[in-house]
């Protein structure tokens, strides 16, 4: 590993692109241009792999948090549990706590399980207390 980061530094972390041999003059056998020697494979290929890992480590997990995790009092430790998804109470089939209630029924209606029809209301007297 430390050669690997002596190679990064001494490079300057920039490695060596398409056109630049690392080396100088990037001639080889019979002053003709030549493809990377294996040094500047290896080289390559271990410059690659840092940036690889150090890409990948920069990555947080599950268990790196950015911050650290705050210390709930009581009652908001109880909603934080309670409104978690997939909680028991999301679970339960029957509504307990919905209450149906008739609908209303006006004069002139008729209810259909008798037949009968609402009579319509008394007048009341147009004198007022």
């Amino acid at each position: 590993m430390a050669s690997l980061l002596r190679a990064a530094v001494k490079d300057g972390g920039r490695g060596a692109g398409p056109g630049r041999t690392g080396t100088g003059a990037g001639t080889g056998a019979g002053g003709a241009m030549s493809g990377y020697s294996e040094d500047e494979k290896l080289r390559l290929q271990q410059l690659r792999a840092l940036r690889r890992r150090w890409l990948r480590d920069q990555e947080l997990s599950e268990r790196e948090p950015v911050l650290p995790r705050q210390q709930l009092g009581p009652v908001a430790a109880f909603w934080e549990r309670f409104l978690r998804p997939g909680g028991f109470w999301r679970h339960q089939k029957n509504p307990h706590g919905i209450i149906m209630s008739n609908p209303r029924i006006f004069p002139g209606d008729r209810i259909l399980e008798t037949g009968e029809i609402i009579p319509p209301m008394k007048e009341e007297p147009e004198e007022h207390h």
